[in-house]
């Protein structure tokens, strides 16, 4: 004989178990990235990032507190995004040099608020061995951002583009780029360090030291 109460357990240990299952399927579906063909590609070797997320964690403070360095990091080479040419480029085009990919838009005011420090981040850090990436995405075309970058006196970082989107919907598939501004910091072999949701300081000494300690350089 079914008791009065036996309905009511198992209803809950089916529901338990399609919630146990749709959370490990969203952890699943975190370290995996969008190829450039829209294929759901797994996620290669990132131990060289999760080494350099371990180096900088003590640093996300102050300016950066925000930070989140990656306990598994994503695989982002796989990226696509328009250079200044107007040719296609993927991350994997910046091997060997570390990145700090920002996404921006022009009616984002916390992106147009963080434009110069980034501006100044790459004058005082920007190498063969280090960039900022910063990808425009407003849908217009070039003129608008390009004007606005032109009226605040950015001049150290080169202008990339996605004006399909397509870069933010992707991040978005992986629970990435919730919001703009995002920042990504990227090792040379396009793995994710860490990422930042919302503005920062990016020009500040708290930042320069949470970039060189993920590099292997002192951050102190």
């Amino acid at each position: 004989m079914t008791k009065p109460n036996e309905p009511a357990k198992r209803s809950n240990r089916g529901i338990f178990a399609a919630g146990l299952a749709g959370a490990v399927a969203a952890v699943a579906a975190l370290y995996v990235i969008v190829g450039p063909n829209g294929n759901i590609a797994e996620a290669q070797s990132c131990s060289a990032a999760l080494s350099a997320a371990k180096q900088a964690k003590p640093f996300a403070k102050g300016d950066v507190a925000a930070f989140l360095p990656a306990s598994q990091p994503l695989d982002l080479k796989a990226l696509t995004f328009k250079g200044p040419d107007d040719n296609p480029l993927t991350l994997a085009d910046f091997k060997d040099k570390t990145v700090l990919l920002n996404l921006w838009a022009t009616w984002c005011a916390p992106c147009r608020e963080e434009m110069p420090a980034l501006d100044q981040l790459q004058a005082d850090l920007g190498s063969q061995n280090f960039e900022v990436v910063a990808v425009n995405l407003d849908r217009g075309g070039p003129e608008k951002p390009k004007a606005f970058l032109d009226e605040i006196g950015v001049s150290h970082l080169t202008y990339y583009q996605d004006s399909s989107n397509g870069l933010l919907k992707d991040l978005r598939k992986v629970a990435r780029a919730t919001g703009l501004p995002t920042t990504i910091l990227v090792d040379p072999e396009g793995c994710e360090i860490g990422t930042m949701y919302g503005p920062a300081e990016w020009a500040s000494g708290q930042a320069k030291a949470l970039i060189q300690s993920a590099m292997g350089k002192d951050g102190a």
